[in-house]
């Protein structure tokens, strides 16, 4: 499943690993946000951290009937507010892939898998 458009002068097509990997560059620069986290906890309870050539594994994109549909999981930082930080990723998220790849997102589904301290 990818984005695909026909135009005059050929075909474009965006694949999903392209889309997940905008998504993660896009959540990384967000206030609160530590980094992406790998889809699967380990079974001690403690999310990998994703270097930034690996955030698309942090990322599903699913097609919805309204639009495509992002699952990010993140790691914050501690002491921000997790709601707030959580609204702005899912907003942040939304107007820039709707701006850059003009397809509509059905919803941006955000799972906190961590809480970091930072140094």
């Amino acid at each position: 499943m990818s984005i695909e458009r026909n135009t005059n002068l050929g075909n474009i097509n965006v694949s999903k690993e392209a889309i997940a990997s905008l998504a993660g560059g896009i959540v990384s620069e967000c206030y609160g946000v530590v980094g992406m986290a790998s889809q699967k906890v380990f079974q001690d309870g403690i999310a990998e951290l994703l270097k930034k050539e690996n955030y698309s594994k942090g990322v599903i994109v699913r097609k919805g009937e309204h639009g495509l549909i992002l699952d990010l999981f993140i790691i914050v930082s501690f002491g921000v507010r997790i709601s707030e930080v959580v609204s702005e990723v899912q907003k942040k998220v939304k107007y820039s892939l709707e701006k850059s790849l003009d397809q509509d997102f059905e919803s941006i589904n955000v799972f906190v898998q961590g809480v970091r301290v930072m140094d």
